[in-house]
């Protein structure tokens, strides 16, 4: 857990991914979009990082988005706050983007 802490405080925004996974291709066009470049961690063949995000909440583990240090949801989560504008206002906050 503290690698995925440490990993996920590094950037002001990291996405955890597996490389076949196509809502962590679609939440990484997402922040692409808004002009974010997360730091991509894709954890295909890693069984603890996988586990240690699920200690962590992360349920299901992929994607795994962090903002600003703190996890804020997978896929779902994270459309559902793009689509109340409030994912737009955390990547600002979290100086992950510039208005």
């Amino acid at each position: 857990m503290d690698r995925v802490k440490d990993l996920a405080s590094k950037s002001a925004a990291v996405i955890f991914t597996q490389s076949t996974c196509c809502m962590c291709h679609s939440i990484k066009a997402l922040f692409y979009d808004l002009g974010a470049s997360p730091a991509i961690h894709e954890v295909d063949h890693d069984e603890d990082m996988e586990w240690a995000l699920r200690r962590l909440g992360c349920n299901p583990a992929f994607p795994a988005v962090f903002v600003g240090g703190k996890y804020i949801g997978s896929a779902r989560d994270v459309i559902s706050l793009h689509v109340d504008g409030s994912l737009k206002q955390k990547l600002i906050e979290a100086r992950a983007i510039w208005f």
